[in-house]
């Protein structure tokens, strides 16, 4: 081997405990629950060793789990090694303080919220999105400052040269208003990069191209499918959270009708919060659908609860109204009866796999359909000098006949609302 032994530089995974309360009610059993929050710390680098649960009524305001269930924990800490203990909900900052004391350094405690901002941290590539994480995380990260400075604000009780003038309540306020201000930062450049955001969408609606969202719960196949339909190559990977920022992509319908496709950040069941409201601009991009593919996992066994989180946060940024088709995927997993079943259970759904193309078309067809909705047949003449709207007429209508005659385009249509709002007045009998 000779002088040198090599060693390996892969980096080494944090062993991590999750811990979470079973409180008999909610959609989710804490099994579910820990599940998910098993292939979230796996998605953010970590080595699951242990699971530990307890059943409370309501959770304890000192320690979130009962002094039994600590003690046992941090036996646990020392016998397995463990780098991280994960807890399945948001713990208040002094929950948090008193059981990093119970575990003892270097041991970390965080909650549910705090892993999925570091997953989205890690994830983000844009700049709007990695803005959005720093506003998140920065949220998160105020209301827990007072533990990062308590060892200053202990010397200062003690007494002592020095202690007198503050020195830990001192340095607490500079870094509360030194966030404060970073938060009040983030927001403004957020909202110019909104304001450039709404000034492309309100380009697309003028343009009278139909637009679809593309919304689910994270890992469902989003991605995938903009791939598939519009022959992208977004990045696609087997994870939680794999894309954060919105693509959007064009696609010519067979009818000639060209539509836009937009994917967005994938759902969580308990997603933060400060998460939601940092993301509003990104989630906007649903807002301005004309209609909204609410993608599903058929091969996961909550796919009726995953819709329902994703409807739960379409509703609370306002776009629970957006006319909208459930678009069940992965369906190449589900055996000849489970496909017949989720058919007749859902005969308003489309199934497809967006892997192997399966059902890609009646898909396309479904959209199509949807964005004639309301389609009105009239006869128009363009002149030759308004030649974007008879490359509009060609792109964004179906045109069922045309001729060019002396005056310019003769063409019969079936136009968008939109489109025929345009072409109004150029309309003849």
């Amino acid at each position: 081997m000779g002088r040198f032994t090599p060693h390996s530089t892969a980096p080494v995974p944090e062993r991590a405990i999750l811990v979470g309360v079973d409180r008999g009610s909610g959609d989710w059993s804490v099994e579910e629950s820990l599940a998910e929050l098993r292939r979230l710390a796996e998605t953010d680098g970590a080595e699951v060793v242990s699971v530990v649960t307890q059943r409370l009524d309501r959770p304890i305001p000192k320690t979130y789990i009962g002094s039994g269930k600590v003690v046992e924990v941090a036996d646990m800490v020392r016998s397995m090694e463990a780098d991280v203990v994960i807890f399945d909900d948001e713990l208040t900052p002094s929950q948090q303080s008193n059981l990093e004391k119970a575990f003892k350094e270097p041991t970390k405690v965080i909650d549910r919220t705090a892993l999925i901002l570091d997953i989205f941290g890690a994830h983000a590539r844009t700049r709007e999105g990695r803005l959005q994480v720093q506003l998140a995380q920065l949220q998160y990260v105020l209301p827990r400052l007072r533990g990062m400075w308590s060892h200053l604000v202990g010397e200062q009780t003690r007494g002592g040269i020095g202690s007198r003038f503050g020195q830990g309540e001192s340095q607490l306020e500079v870094d509360r208003r030194l966030i404060r201000n970073r938060i009040a930062t983030l927001r403004e450049e957020l909202r110019k990069l909104e304001r450039r955001r709404n000034v492309q969408s309100k380009a697309r609606w003028e343009s009278g191209i139909y637009r679809v969202s593309l919304v689910g719960y994270t890992n469902a196949g989003k991605s995938t499918l903009l791939n598939r339909l519009t022959g992208s190559d977004v990045y696609v990977r087997d994870e939680l959270f794999a894309t954060l920022d919105p693509t959007t992509r064009s696609l010519d319908l067979e009818e000639g009708r060209k539509i836009t496709l937009t994917d967005t950040v994938g759902f969580i069941q308990k997603l933060p919060t400060t998460l939601v409201e940092s993301f509003k601009s990104t989630l906007a991009e649903a807002l301005a659908a004309d209609l909204i593919l609410k993608v599903a996992d058929a091969s996961d066994p909550h796919a009726a609860k995953q819709l329902d989180a994703v409807d739960d946060v379409l509703r609370e940024i306002g776009a629970a109204d957006i006319r909208s088709v459930v678009v069940y995927n992965k369906c190449d997993l589900l055996d000849e009866a489970q496909r017949r079943s989720l058919s007749l259970e859902h005969p308003d759904a489309v199934c497809i796999s967006a892997l192997q193309g399966t059902g890609a078309n009646a898909l396309l067809y479904r959209i199509a359909q949807e964005a004639s909705e309301g389609d009105t047949t009239c006869t128009v003449l363009v002149p030759y000098d308004k030649g974007m709207l008879i490359k509009m007429v060609h792109e964004r209508c179906q045109v069922i006949h045309e001729e060019y005659v002396q005056e310019g385009l003769r063409a019969t249509i079936r136009a968008s609302r939109r489109m025929h709002d345009f072409l109004e007045p150029y309309e003849c009998e």
